[in-house]
């Protein structure tokens, strides 16, 4: 097996206090369907916390994590057709699915049964998934996506997991009408993203947040239109009935109810944040008004390619600060905060 097998350096949790530390391992060596790559960066996720402290209760470590990856590929196997030594690629939170099933044959791979996630899932030959907090990535090419030469490289990495969280959605229910009004309740990486999404769609953009520390940038920096605070039941009031949609980031436990107050006749509201405690409202909130909850998860592959190639087009990218590798503990500490 020695010679089958290529040498990694990452960072890893031994155990569910989820401190990483510096950890070698190996990768297998390029296959012929595969896409080899020097990983250059890689996000960091709030599922990688959930997952390096164990409360989803199904980690396995040592544990590596990273779903936001990019780097330049270094070697290519002799099937692969779509990328070459040198080009620009990310990988998401897939690294393989069955392409037999019907989520997969409608370019829904999240969606399937076998699919096998890029760190903390097993792969078909047994062994435990690692992750982008690695210096090397060995991937299936279906699963790798190519980075537009125009956008930022470093910024491009979290549209892998929050980009494509909440650019899916809104393809797929539709809410992408120009001057129609989209609310984006949370304002973190997949709020952010949300918001530029929106504005690109041509969508009027509310941000709904519990922290009025953030209207100044929401509205400057991100080009929202409108800013309201949660907290504040005047301004929740005055709101009532004037979106068309809203996307849902929060992962924190909140009530529904005066969300779904803001939707005008057949809105939607749609959550991609996953808050620990079962979501609950009266039937009343969304009979009477024809309005419709429903969640997305992250985005097929080809989707994944589409929305790249949106963002490269519309010069869309991550707002982001780019951190040492060693200084990851210190930023999951900043993220749990």
């Amino acid at each position: 097996m020695g010679d089958k097998r290529i040498a990694v350096q990452g960072w890893a949790a031994k155990n569910q206090s989820g401190v990483l530390s510096p950890y070698n391992f190996t990768r297998r060596k390029t296959g012929p369907n595969d896409v080899t790559f020097k990983v250059v960066y890689c996000g960091i996720c709030h599922s990688d916390l959930h997952q390096l402290r164990n409360e989803w209760h199904n980690s396995k470590y040592p544990l590596v994590p990273g779903h936001e990856v990019v780097g330049l590929v270094t070697e290519v196997g002799s099937q692969v057709k779509k990328f070459s030594v040198g080009d620009r690629v990310g990988v998401g939170c897939m690294v393989r699915s069955c392409h037999s099933c019907d989520t997969c044959e409608k370019g829904q791979e999240q969606f399937c049964e076998k699919v096998v996630w890029t760190y903390n899932s097993t792969d078909v030959d047994g062994s435990t998934t690692y992750g982008g907090y690695s210096s090397l990535m060995v991937c299936d090419e279906k699963f790798v996506i190519k980075v537009p030469l125009s956008l930022p490289f470093d910024e491009a990495a979290p549209l892998l997991c929050a980009g494509i969280t909440v650019y899916s959605p809104m393809i797929h229910f539709g809410m992408t009408e120009p001057g129609n009004r989209l609310g984006v309740v949370g304002l973190g990486g997949l709020g952010h993203m949300a918001v530029k999404f929106g504005k690109a769609f041509g969508l009027h953009v509310t941000v709904n947040s519990t922290y009025s520390k953030k209207e100044k940038e929401t509205k400057e920096v991100l080009g929202a239109d409108h800013f309201l605070i949660s907290k504040d039941e005047n301004q929740m009031k005055e709101a009532a009935k004037t979106l068309d949609y809203i996307i849902d980031t929060v992962s924190a436990d909140h009530p529904l109810p005066p969300l779904l107050n803001l939707l005008r006749v057949n809105g939607k509201l749609v959550v991609v944040g996953l808050p620990p405690k079962p979501l609950q409202f009266p039937a009343g909130s969304v009979v009477f008004g024809r309005k419709f909850v429903g969640g997305s998860c992250i985005g097929g592959i080809q989707e994944t390619q589409d929305m790249m190639d949106f963002c490269a087009e519309h010069n869309i990218s991550c707002m982001i600060e780019k951190i040492p590798v060693d200084y990851v503990n210190t930023a999951m500490e900043r993220l749990e905060k």
